[in-house]
């Protein structure tokens, strides 16, 4: 077997890996490129394999990161099946035709509001590029091998979000496995990750590899937040991802709500893709730890805006109240909206609940500015910034390191992508220190023959 690394190298977006045997060419995850400019440019370039050439993809989850290519591959050719649990391809079904609607508006806006130096600025792809995409998803049983070529291919349940999986591919002579996002055990709603015993190579990723996340009670310290700014009848923003985040952030309020932690303030659930995932947790109840009796009412703690009318009215209320919407990382969707309403005014905070990549809004945001610019005007930027990484979804270095310390036998190899430069360092620095294993930080385009 071979490998070359397309993306995910030295940065959080665009994960894929080609796996390459006897002819065969699969290609685990086909995440888009987001953050910077530099990084967006990527998307537009020319795919470095031919994707008529690719037999078959496999997902390790529905992320955009690392699915939201998959439009433009079949558009440039692609034909294959693509290979991935139920959950994810339900989720696909939602993420995928909205990442093609945004396409569609951030082009519509930048020929709108001039900020683009195309003429006319065109879309990367469009709903009806991804709705033909989805023809291609086959849903895969965890635990089940398939075969593509000579290759077995398998899914493991990994508790990261709903559908998640470890993929496993081997020849019948050595074996990597990719863990896609590594979860962490005890979160508030998924599962754990399970443990992996064995493998001949390792693909693990590295967004925590520099740092511990912070311990605590999420649910104490997203009250404590909202409480300072309802004593000032402000508005809190939370932007969310739509899978995973948005939901434990609900499953957060209702508990705060039902403790009379916090006040009973009206609660707007902001992003169409948000809650038609929200209806999934409902749908794939093994797949979490929420109360499978109470799942319905836990998520009715918020109100359901579903239509653009229903969004911009938001913005014409009065405080206290809190407003989730997507994009988690600030940097399109209707957060961006409610961003300019609300960014401005003392009284008001904006929570981040996960990650943030170079070059995006919210990483800006952290860095607390004086002003900001959204939509081609600039808005200075009075509102608190707050952040609450005990949300993440992603293991820190001493999660990870406590997860790969379940294997009984050292793997030949250990791959860390999906993660900024320093954080890989240090994970691979760590790793080497406690199992004395060989582990390589892949560069862009690298391949590495495993036999």
């Amino acid at each position: 077997m071979k490998i070359t690394f397309l993306g995910g190298v030295d940065e959080v977006t665009g994960s894929k890996t080609l796996v390459e045997y006897n002819g065969t060419r699969i290609l685990v995850d086909c995440g888009l490129f987001q953050g910077d400019k530099n990084a967006r440019q990527r998307n537009w370039d020319p795919f470095v394999v031919d994707p008529t050439t690719i037999d078959a993809m496999v997902l390790t989850h529905a992320h955009i990161d690392h699915t939201g290519y998959i439009p433009l591959l079949v558009k440039n050719g692609f034909s294959g099946p693509i290979y991935c649990s139920k959950p994810t391809k339900e989720l696909a079904k939602i993420l995928l035709i909205d990442s093609g609607f945004l396409q569609e508006e951030d082009a519509k806006k930048a020929n709108k509001y001039g900020y683009s130096r195309h003429r006319p600025a065109l879309p990367l792809y469009t709903v009806k590029d991804a709705e033909k995409s989805l023809s291609f998803f086959q849903e895969v049983d965890y635990n089940v091998s398939i075969t593509i070529g000579p290759l077995n291919v398998e899914l493991i349940m990994s508790g990261h979000i709903l559908g998640s999986s470890f993929v496993v591919v081997s020849d019948g002579k050595k074996t990597i496995i990719f863990s896609g996002d590594l979860g962490r055990p005890n979160q508030l709603v998924m599962k754990d990750p399970p443990p992996i015993a064995e493998t001949d190579f390792l693909v693990v990723e590295g967004t925590y590899g520099d740092r511990l996340h912070a311990r605590g009670d999420p649910v104490q310290k997203l009250g404590k937040i909202i409480n300072r700014s309802v004593v000032k009848k402000g508005v809190v923003v939370i932007p969310a991802f739509a899978v995973g985040r948005t939901q434990t952030i609900l499953y957060c309020l209702y508990q705060l709500k039902q403790q009379n932690i916090i006040a009973d303030i009206p609660v707007f659930l902001d992003s169409p893709m948000a809650i038609s995932v929200t209806d999934l947790f409902c749908t794939f109840k093994d797949e979490h730890k929420l109360p499978a009796d109470r799942c319905g009412d836990i998520f009715e703690v918020a109100m359901y805006m579903r239509t653009v009318k229903e969004s911009k009215e938001i913005d014409t209320y009065k405080g206290p109240m809190i407003i989730i919407a997507g994009s988690g990382m600030a940097n399109g969707g209707r957060v961006r909206d409610h961003l300019k309403h609300f960014i401005s005014d003392k009284k008001n905070t904006v929570v981040f609940t996960g990650f943030q990549a170079k070059g995006t809004t919210g990483r800006y945001l952290l860095g607390k500015p004086e002003k900001i610019k959204l939509y081609g005007k600039w808005y200075p930027v009075h509102a608190k910034i707050e952040t609450i990484e005990v949300f993440s979804a992603h293991a820190d270095y001493n999660e990870t390191l406590d997860w790969l310390g379940n294997f009984k036998k050292s793997p030949e190899k250990v791959f860390i992508n999906h993660g900024e430069s320093d954080a890989e360092c240090l994970l691979k620095k760590k790793i080497e220190k406690r199992f004395g294993w060989s582990v390589i930080i892949p560069n862009y385009l690298d391949s590495f023959d495993l036999e």
